[in-house]
């Protein structure tokens, strides 16, 4: 098979290459085997590249993580007792597990869930990690509820057109912030309600008027919830209602914040934190649960894809500069490979 074969570590993504004859993975008693249609990059695989994240694989190995592909063959085995595969050869599913950057991958049942009906392998090879990070941070996590008003930083990346709209689906009132003039009328398009330019030190300001111009009662003070994949809660807690609950989802600014306490206090907030990649480890009830919510939004028409549109990446040639315009701060959404150009009737590979 071919892939993106990481055998030492390098500076950056343009010195990643595909290499055509790394032996495709056997059949497995426990795996499947998927055949890769569309990879999702991270701003992990970045660090991984470099040798430089917090879980490295032993050398050598194959970069990626999320994907979308066809069943390609089922486990060869069964626990004694156990069910059938719930996967059958051509069934269309998506998933994450090391290795995405090539043309198939082994991966576990319990890695795997069904494309939605309607979506295109590019928009699923996207939903695996942004989606449920949204929804348990804002539904389980913070309980929003329909009437409330969110705060949603970060808004036009993956996990924050996710959080976007997942608001919106439960009857919030959206603030978006993001950093560019298209980035912000992406989250427009995706139902925010109101954008704000958080390049703008006096952006906190800007909310809390939003909120007295439109707010009645304690909500004239700020916002009930913030979504912060950031590191953007010191500054929040200046536009924050009474009983506000903040999420701290992810420091993608690259500082982990101290935050003054007596904030906290004064305003009779909750810190609330969320690691969805340790649900599957402490709370495997609410995995399903979450899914479930996320699928039923998109059976209503509430969720669609992320998938970043204004430049296309086409091949496993093109995952380097995926990585580079996903570092370089350039895009929106989900920056994703298309593995095999589905609309061309034909593979790239």
């Amino acid at each position: 098979m071919r892939a993106i074969q990481v055998t030492e570590y390098v500076k950056g993504p343009l010195d990643l290459k595909v290499s055509d004859n790394v032996p495709t993975p056997r059949p497995s008693a426990t795996q499947y085997l998927i055949e890769i249609h569309s990879a999702g990059t991270n701003f992990f695989d970045l660090l991984q590249i470099q040798g430089k994240y917090q879980h490295q694989p032993a050398l050598p190995w194959i970069g990626g993580a999320e994907f979308a592909g066809t069943v390609a063959a089922v486990p060869s085995s069964r626990p004694q007792g156990g069910s059938n595969p719930k996967y059958q050869v051509g069934d269309r599913v998506f998933g994450a597990t090391q290795g995405a950057y090539a043309t198939h991958v082994l991966a576990g049942e319990d890695t795997l869930l069904r494309v939605p009906a309607g979506w295109s392998f590019e928009d699923a090879a996207g939903l695996f990690v942004t989606a449920p990070t949204a929804y348990g941070g804002l539904v389980h996590r913070a309980t929003v509820r329909s009437g409330e008003w969110v705060l949603v930083h970060a808004a036009a990346g993956g996990v924050g057109l996710s959080a976007v709209q997942i608001a919106k689906a439960m009857g919030a009132t959206v603030v978006a912030t993001a950093g560019t003039e298209r980035k912000r009328q992406i989250a427009r398009e995706f139902g925010a309600d109101y954008v704000v330019d958080y390049r703008d030190a006096a952006w906190p300001g800007e909310v809390k008027t939003l909120c007295a111009r439109h707010r009645t009662g304690d909500g004239r003070a700020g916002v009930d919830i913030v979504y912060d994949p950031v590191g953007m809660i010191e500054a929040s807690l200046k536009c924050v209602a009474w009983n506000a609950r903040l999420l701290v989802v992810g420091f993608a600014a690259g500082t982990i914040e101290k935050v003054a306490l007596n904030r906290v206090l004064l305003k009779n907030v909750s810190l609330v934190g969320l690691h969805w990649g340790q649900y599957a480890r402490f709370e495997k009830e609410t995995v399903g649960v979450v899914w479930q919510g996320i699928f039923d939004l998109v059976a209503q028409g509430k969720f669609r894809g992320i998938a970043f549109t204004d430049e296309s990446f086409v091949g496993l040639e093109s995952v380097p500069r995926a990585l580079q315009a996903l570092g370089g701060r350039e895009t929106w959404g989900k920056v994703v490979v298309k593995v095999i150009d589905d609309h061309a009737g034909q593979s790239k590979l």
